[in-house]
């Protein structure tokens, strides 16, 4: 085990050409026709580090899934929170709790019906926010 954290440590100055020297030496098959000695470094590491320790099946799924959300183009559906009647929402803004009930199809806030969270979001803060986001239903944008 030591070995193999020693050899990938030494990956970092190895060029490209003696990256692929060291992937012909530890598997029977050449190296990938890579020009990138970063990727094949990686690649390396990562067959280095599988053959060491195995494979996670399961994780390499779900990997796989979440990697194909993020391709080019690909324009994520976005969940939206539902709540069952008679939950409560609740949020501080300005050092004022605020409380949205949930009831069937609708919010009430302040003894107002609101089909949506956005419009109590706005009138609480007084700008444009995003109901959800404000109710701390969705994550921050990184």
């Amino acid at each position: 085990m030591s070995e193999i954290k020693a050899l990938i440590a030494t990956l970092e100055a190895q060029k490209i050409d003696a990256l692929r020297t060291i992937w012909c030496d530890q598997f029977e098959e050449g190296p990938p026709p890579l020009r990138s000695a970063n990727v094949l470094r990686y690649l390396l590491a990562e067959r280095l580090q599988l053959r060491a320790h195995g494979s996670n099946h399961d994780l390499d799924r779900r990997l796989c899934k979440t990697a194909s959300r993020h391709r080019p183009g690909y324009k994520p559906t976005v969940r939206t929170a539902a709540f069952k009647p008679g939950s409560r929402l609740e949020r501080e803004w300005k050092g004022e709790r605020h409380q949205v009930d949930v009831i069937d199809g609708a919010y009430v806030w302040n003894g107002q019906t609101f089909t949506s969270l956005s419009p109590i979001a706005r009138q609480i803060t007084g700008s444009r926010w995003n109901g959800p986001r404000f109710f701390g239903l969705r994550e921050e944008a990184a």
